[in-house]
């Protein structure tokens, strides 16, 4: 009897063993032609051993990642060491279908993969064992983790009414922007605003409204700003937009086309129509600003004189207005 076959009894005897295991064993040969096809992988596949023994495990799968898995198949005939994949690097080898009823949500079977070498007596590596494990309840708990954990840290930086950024994230922003603009030289406006007489809103018509108000400014910000553009609710009724690659010339464009397309907007109210108006301040960033501070105190100066001047208008800050 030859090496090669008495090592595969051994391994026939070792199959045995590990039949009942939750785990997949195949292992191949050097032509990457099956020897050994365990009850774990007859199950999830549909192929009986005897139909894949002595078969090319790539004609049995055609949908299996050739180039990667051989790349590591015989990464392993050749340094004789083993070799790991997990579902975080390749969520599956093996296109097993999902049947686990608690988390039934995802169609394909997560796999963790190692690759172990076979030696002879002479210290040969004949054959390769390949091992699969089903991790697919683990791995989907900690993707559910992750995306609550991404929902939890997105409701932290979020205003609840508007959707957009609140105070303490947008002033992270403000400061990492300005940082930024001082390293690379980059345009940046600031623009500062307000809703003119907001208090009577909502001494008038009562805090929903106000804050339904509020939510459609939010809407007219959302809609006219780029996707580089960083909003965010500031205050009660005081909203604050960095807008990136801009000069103050252009941002004083972003500023009144935001401002007309407010007095467009239209609340109706049983039978009354309520409109309102929003003063603007814009500031652009200059090299005499030594901090994020100094820029958003120039936005305010600039939105102070919107109010001064009679409120619904947009101001560009200057030096004058010190």
């Amino acid at each position: 009897m030859t090496t090669s076959q008495e090592q595969l009894n051994e391994f026939h005897w070792m199959l045995d063993m590990v039949q009942t295991i939750d785990a997949g064993l195949v292992v191949l040969d050097q032509q990457y032609q099956v020897q050994i096809w365990n009850n774990f992988m007859e199950a999830h596949s549909g192929k009986r051993p005897d139909q894949t023994h002595g078969k090319s495990l790539f004609e049995l799968f055609p949908e299996l990642p050739a180039d990667w898995l051989k790349q590591k198949i015989d990464s392993v005939f050749l340094l004789k060491n083993r070799a790991f994949t997990t579902w975080e690097q390749r969520p599956h080898v093996f296109p097993f279908r999902n049947y686990r009823p608690i988390t039934g949500t995802v169609d394909f079977m997560y796999q963790n993969i190692t690759l172990i070498p076979l030696t002879s007596l002479t210290g040969q590596v004949t054959h390769i064992c390949i091992i699969v494990y089903d991790v697919t309840d683990s791995a989907v708990n900690k993707e559910e983790a992750q995306r609550v954990n991404e929902q939890l840290k997105a409701l932290s930086r979020t205003d609840h009414l508007t959707s957009l950024s609140n105070r303490g994230y947008w002033q992270q922003r403000l400061e990492q922007e300005f940082g930024r603009s001082m390293r690379s030289g980059h345009n940046y406006a600031l623009v500062m605003l307000d809703i003119d007489h907001f208090k009577n809103i909502n001494d008038s018509y009562g805090h929903p409204v106000g804050d339904e108000i509020i939510t459609m400014l939010a809407d007219a910000i959302r809609h006219i700003m780029r996707k580089t553009d960083i909003a965010g609710r500031y205050g009660g009724e005081e909203f604050a937009v960095i807008l990136t690659d801009c000069t103050g010339e252009a941002a004083m464009l972003f500023a009144e086309r935001l401002r007309e397309a407010v007095e467009q907007l239209k609340l109706s109210l049983d039978e009354q129509t309520i409109t309102f108006t929003i003063s603007l301040g814009v500031a652009a960033l200059d090299g005499e600003m030594e901090a994020a501070a100094d820029w958003l105190e120039a936005a305010d100066k600039a939105l102070y004189a919107s109010k001064h001047q009679g409120r619904n208008r947009s101001t560009l800050y200057s030096q004058e207005l010190e």
